[in-house]
């Protein structure tokens, strides 16, 4: 494979650290900062929570084996693409890029934008009566989606460049959350609050069952490294070991974490805490720790916009080499990147950050991202389809058997996130899209593709 950039593909630079950055800051956004206070809700006792993110660090670990095994098979910009395409077609393919560009991380792009404008006004002081206004918190998201567009554009280096440093910092940050909780724990400043449960946690398993929802979807953004496949130094091997590696990194720090919540709040104050993280730290160093924390979720958020910027335009690149998308779209600049799929994607968040305010894009984006657990399950149920993997090439045993735990884990997630009737309602949003997609693809994209990539 050469390393260079050419007509074949754009240049193989990041390294299994650059990759294993790109997953690990795809996965740990700001939810962990905030969403386990849903977990707690749900469940009886501190020890089911732990219980709870535990199972999901399993499956997501089963996700990561599956999607692991693809990607010492599929290479190339876009990879997730390629496997839906070979073995469901071209048209849920289509679908999956298609409703991931313009609406799940489109609408990602402007929700992560708004949450570091607020936490770095946060951190800099400007809190209560001296909040930042909404104009310049805006004007803040805007320029914090351009200039990642610009560095993302100028070259996959830079992009992955900042995704190491906003990485590091937020392990940084959680481990000092966690080693907080330890000292003051066993130094006796405090005791765990005693507590009851919460009103409405669901009986013993139940509750487990009900918390992985919540738990489960804050571990996602491992495919992230099939997206940028194309542009990784030995694939084969380098894939692989970033996915598993980074998932099990994220696993270690999202249960300490949430050990260090329960610790440092108790179990009520923490399914009812909304900043749970600056709460925690306050519990201990009351004078700077909220800001401390508005600091942590700010680096946080600034990676996972990076992360979009950078993985998410190698979709479209790919697909649009495939003959799938407009054709401009499928040409690398000066620099080696999809300046194309990278300027699509970017404004399309500043548009529906511009469009939609402060008070609406999470609503608009809220059923499209549950359709994003669908396209999960189907590119690991591509490991357990008959004749997807030709004769003598066949996956690892223990890559087709956590494929196949992973896609039971998925439906019965997808299943229980039905049940609820705010996420049911929302998924209407996402199944409109897709129909849109669907469409597009039938009256644009159906003619023969040209040379699919390979």
């Amino acid at each position: 494979m050469s390393e260079s950039a050419s007509s074949a593909g754009p240049a193989r630079v990041l390294s299994t650290f650059d990759a294993a950055c790109i997953v690990i800051g795809a996965i740990v956004g700001v939810g962990i900062f905030f969403s386990p206070g849903q977990v707690a809700a749900l469940v009886e006792s501190p020890t089911l929570a732990l219980v709870a993110w535990s199972v999901g660090g399993v499956l997501a670990l089963c996700g990561a084996l599956a999607f692991a095994e693809l990607g010492r098979r599929y290479v190339a910009s876009g990879a997730q693409y390629q496997v839906l395409r070979d073995a469901w077609g071209p048209l849920p393919a289509f679908v999956f890029v298609f409703c991931n560009a313009t609406a799940i991380q489109a609408g990602a792009i402007g929700i992560i934008a708004i949450i570091c404008a607020n936490n770095l006004g946060a951190a800099l002081g400007y809190s209560g009566a001296h909040e930042l206004s909404n104009v310049a918190k805006l004007i803040i998201a805007s320029a914090l989606i351009l200039s990642l567009t610009l560095a993302n554009v100028l070259g996959v280096k830079f992009g992955s460049t900042i995704q190491g440093f906003s990485v590091v910092s937020k392990i940084l940050a959680l481990v000092a959350v966690v080693a907080i909780a330890a000292w003051a724990k066993s130094s006796g400043k405090f005791d765990t609050p005693i507590s009851e449960p919460p009103p409405n946690a669901m009986f013993g398993p139940l509750g487990v069952m009900a918390a992985l929802v919540p738990a489960f979807f804050a571990y996602g953004g491992w495919q992230h490294a099939l997206w940028i496949a194309g542009e990784v130094k030995s694939p084969e091997k380098t894939l692989p070991r970033a996915i598993i590696g980074g998932v099990v990194i994220v696993v270690i720090v999202y249960v300490s974490a949430n050990w260090a919540y329960l610790t440092m709040l108790g179990h009520e104050e923490t399914a009812t805490s909304k900043s749970i993280a600056a709460d925690a730290v306050a519990r201990v160093f009351p004078g700077w720790g909220a800001r401390g924390v508005a600091a942590a979720v700010t680096v946080s958020a600034f990676g996972v916009l990076n992360a979009q910027l950078l993985s998410g335009p190698r979709l479209i690149y790919g697909m649009a080499r495939d003959g799938k998308f407009f054709a401009p779209f499928a040409r690398l600049g000066p620099s080696g990147t999809p300046i194309a799929a990278i300027l699509l994607l970017g404004l399309a968040g500043l548009d529906l950050l511009l469009i939609a305010g402060f008070d609406r894009v999470d609503k608009l984006t809220t059923g499209v991202v549950f359709i994003d657990g669908i396209f999960f399950a189907l590119t690991a149920g591509a490991l357990l389809k008959p004749g997807f993997i030709p004769e003598g090439h066949a996956p690892l045993p223990l890559a087709r058997v956590a494929g196949g735990v992973f896609v039971l884990g998925e439906l019965a997630l997808l299943t229980g996130a039905m049940m609820n009737k705010d996420t049911y309602s929302a998924a209407w949003i996402g199944v409109v899209w897709i129909v849109l997609a669907g469409v597009l693809y039938m009256v644009r994209f159906r003619k023969p593709a040209n040379q699919p990539s390979p």
